[in-house]
C-alpha cells in the first residue's frame, strides 16, 4: 500500500520497524491540537448548519487556544 510507520514501536518487539521521528512529531503535534479544539463544544458537535460558517469557528477557537 505504500504506507509507512509513523509511530514507534515497542522495545520488545523483535524486529524493530524504523519510523519518522519528524513525522511523529509532527503527528503528534496535530494529534494535541485536534484534542483542545474538542473542548469547544460547538466545534465537537458541529452545531453550524452551513459550511461557511464551521471553517470560521474552527479559526476562532484556534486563535483563542493560541492566546492562551
Amino acid at each position: 500500500m505504500g504506507a509507512e510507520a509513523v509511530i514507534p514501536c515497542d522495545c520488545i518487539r523483535r524486529i524493530i520497524i524504523m519510523y519518522d521521528i519528524r513525522a511523529y512529531r509532527l503527528h503528534n503535534r496535530i494529534e494535541r491540537c485536534f484534542n483542545r479544539l474538542k473542548h469547544f463544544r460547538r466545534f465537537a458537535t458541529r452545531y453550524d448548519r452551513r459550511n461557511i460558517h464551521f471553517p470560521g469557528f474552527v479559526r476562532l477557537a484556534s486563535v483563542m487556544i493560541w492566546m492562551a
